[in-house]
């Protein structure tokens, strides 16, 4: 017999709350791992495909800019079918991608395989937080948000530490044949152990499929907070693009001992939590600044050319980015339940620019450290965090006029 989601939701420790919570981080693990699992191995492919370091960021830049065309679909998609088999589908196919670019004989295809794995990759995270926000209790939500965000940062963690020790096995190709493989087999794991939802069964305006996404930006507090999405994801991903390459080059000429600057990312992992509890005592907009400003911190730490300060900027880089993040993820799927609209396209419109972020920042950023060096990122990431503070301010004064 299928599982149905009593009306208020799941509380907190029941069995089918446990049940739903292990599967979703499972979920986002596996997502995460194949989004980034190409962050450490990016001269591994300037030496495999023959191309210049510069352009070797469009190994993950091609995956996230696809991603955000997936998630224009991936909310519309979900109400017309269900958020079972769209998030099913997501896991199965993108690591079915990520097992070809094993294979892939150049490097033009490997990066179309990575944008077909991205495509397919949108459908999880996307439906991931509004099927939380829908099946829980509304006392547990801002805890299991916390959670799940928890375990995607798990997957970043594994996808940035594991590839080194498997290259060192059998090349970078080892790295994705595991990980596809893992994720094909937890996106069966969602069909048979998550409870089951419906989608409305009939058919949908080809416009509303492709755009009705960007419907949930006329709420204001909506759009800041998904503009906010592409500021972190613009900062992180160009710090850690660009961490690869500076590693390779003098005066650390580290090869694949640089994978050791990783170990910072699993301190993210306690992010959530802690950024959950402040933003009881502080509210959400203040945590967010808050992050923010120690996002910019972190970036400024790592400029001395030491292996420590690197590894500390990086730990509270990952930390306050990971925190910030929970924060955003479950604030805007919150905002879109209590305005009564679509929790699903509110969470697709935010990881849309925040994947958009980290699109143009993945590129970007290996082109700046090949021609200006580290300064050149430090005083790029500065700028991003402005930006985000006077978004999170309009969000501030937003939230104090319409508390709703």
């Amino acid at each position: 017999m299928p599982i149905r989601t009593p009306s208020p939701g799941f509380p907190a420790g029941s069995p089918q709350y446990r049940r739903i919570l292990a599967t979703l981080s499972l979920g986002g693990l596996a997502n995460f791992a194949l989004i980034y699992f190409v962050q450490p191995l990016l001269p591994q492919f300037a030496r495999s495909f023959g191309v210049a370091e510069g352009v070797t960021g469009a190994a993950l830049s091609a995956t996230t800019l696809a991603i955000v065309v997936g998630l224009l679909l991936a909310g519309p998609l979900a109400d017309l079918l269900g958020r079972i088999w769209v998030m099913a589908g997501s896991l199965v196919l993108s690591g079915v991608f990520t097992i070809a670019c094993a294979m892939a004989p150049t490097w033009e295809v490997f990066l179309v395989l990575r944008a077909a794995s991205g495509l397919a990759l949108a459908g999880l995270p996307a439906i991931a937080l509004a099927y939380l926000r829908e099946q829980v209790d509304n006392a547990a939500h801002a805890k299991a948000n916390a959670l799940y965000i928890a375990g995607t940062a798990m997957g970043g963690a594994l996808g940035r530490l594991l590839p080194g020790p498997l290259s060192e096995l059998g090349g970078w190709q080892l790295s994705a044949y595991a990980l596809g493989v893992f994720s094909v087999l937890i996106g069966a794991v969602v069909v048979f152990a998550l409870p089951i939802d419906k989608g409305r069964g009939y058919g949908m305006p080809a416009r509303e499929i492709f755009f009705g996404t960007f419907t949930v930006l006329r709420n204001g507090q909506v759009a800041f907070i998904c503009l906010l999405g592409a500021v972190i994801m613009t900062v992180f991903v160009g710090a850690y693009n660009a961490i690869a390459l500076r590693l390779e080059a003098d005066p650390f000429s580290m090869g694949s001992e640089a994978a050791v600057v990783y170990l910072a990312y699993p301190i993210g992992i306690l992010a959530p939590a802690v950024f959950r509890r402040v933003a009881e005592r502080l509210g959400r907009p203040v945590t967010v600044i808050l992050g923010l400003l120690f996002m910019g911190a972190a970036v400024g730490v790592t400029s001395p050319d030491l292996v420590a300060t690197i590894l500390v900027g990086l730990g509270l880089l990952t930390f306050s980015f990971m925190g910030t993040h929970s924060m955003l993820s479950g604030w805007v799927v919150d905002r879109a339940h209590r305005m009564r609209l679509s929790t699903a396209r509110a969470s697709s419109a935010y990881l849309v620019f925040y994947y958009a972020g980290s699109s143009i920042s993945g590129t970007l950023s290996t082109h700046l450290w090949s021609a200006f060096g580290w300064p050149s990122i430090v005083l790029w990431s500065a700028a991003i965090v402005v930006a985000g503070l006077l978004c999170a301010v309009a969000v501030l004064v937003m939230q104090r006029r319409d508390p709703s």
